[in-house]
């Protein structure tokens, strides 16, 4: 089972701004990817750049339309990720549970965390050829 925790975006972190004192945030965030790796659970951990360094793509109908960040609603948006594969909710819920405050301790913030779909979630809804093709994607 994997399952993405999502560091919501901050009026800060929207404005590029780190904590005030960033190395115990950091370091927390460094030890806990660490015991995630050495349990064999991390899959991928990254900060996010604020939405004024992105875009998005508005589809309507067939067309698709660029619009530049930044973008209004923060609390909306996500300045960073871990993905964890775990091989139950509880655990996934307990290594959330020891995700370190991302903003600073202390500081009221919170995370999200969702379970990502797995291709047996799809099962009798795609075709084999389309499923084959998902199965076959090389990731770098």
């Amino acid at each position: 089972m994997r399952f993405m925790i999502i560091v919501k975006a901050t009026a800060d972190s929207e404005a590029g701004r780190f904590p005030d004192n960033p190395e115990p945030v950091f370091a927390a965030m460094a030890a806990y990817h660490e015991e995630l790796a050495k349990a064999g659970a991390l899959l991928d951990a990254s900060g996010l750049q604020p939405s004024s360094k992105g875009w998005r793509v508005q589809y309507e109908g067939s067309r698709r339309t660029i619009v530049d960040g930044p973008f209004t609603e923060s609390k909306e948006l996500i300045a960073g990720y871990t993905l964890i594969q775990t091989r139950t909710r509880d655990e996934a819920l307990e290594w959330s549970r020891r995700f370190p405050n991302p903003v600073s301790e202390g500081v009221s913030c919170h995370i999200e965390v969702r379970q990502l779909y797995e291709m047996e979630d799809f099962d009798g809804l795609l075709k084999e050829e389309t499923r084959q093709r998902f199965d076959n994607i090389e990731l770098r």
